[in-house]
């Protein structure tokens, strides 16, 4: 009987491979490289404030789900800016207090203002375009739920009626009336 001495040095590779493989899965980046390469990933550029009534601040985490690592909070009121979407979750950077840096939030805990100070509102539409059909019209500085987002349009909800907000008609700033 033979037996085959493996060479050190393809023990060290196959060791570097599949710890690699380990922090990748551990640390959220490979939810990260599925989400990018997932079919419902929407591009975003929204700004959006915190509206978590439950606690004092909202958790941001390492991916688009309770599952994923908390990263840190933003606080209650604070702004954010979203530059991405799959499903309930946004992906959020630049948050004006608590958390720095990139992570994940559950958008039913994100609103937005209209603005149209001065007018009789603001036109919500049944798609990410000004020559659809209109979907309602929302009062001007009337804060509207959330839902998610496609480049700089934002889906908001207000009273039952859902639709796709421009960007000019947003205020994405709790405290402010971003006149």
């Amino acid at each position: 009987m033979i037996k085959k001495v493996e060479n050190p040095l393809s023990k060290l590779v196959r060791g570097l491979i599949f710890s690699c493989i380990g922090v990748t899965l551990n640390t959220g980046i490979a939810d990260q490289i599925v989400l990018a390469k997932s079919t419902n990933f929407q591009k975003c550029d929204i700004f959006a404030y915190v509206t978590n009534t439950d606690q004092q601040s909202l958790n941001v985490r390492s991916g688009a789900s309770t599952n994923n690592k908390i990263l840190g909070q933003i606080p209650i009121n604070e702004t954010v800016q979203v530059i991405g979407a799959v499903r309930y979750w946004v992906q959020i950077t630049n948050a004006s207090n608590g958390f720095k840096g990139t992570g994940w939030v559950f958008v039913p805990k994100l609103g937005l203002t209209t603005r149209g100070y001065g007018t009789n509102g603001v036109d919500i539409y049944t798609n990410t375009s000004q020559k659809r059909r209109k979907a309602g019209r929302i009062p001007a500085n009337t804060a509207v739920k959330l839902l998610g987002c496609r480049g700089d349009w934002a889906q908001v909800e207000y009273q039952g009626v859902k639709g796709w907000l421009t960007r000019e008609d947003q205020c994405g700033a709790a405290l402010t009336s971003c006149s």
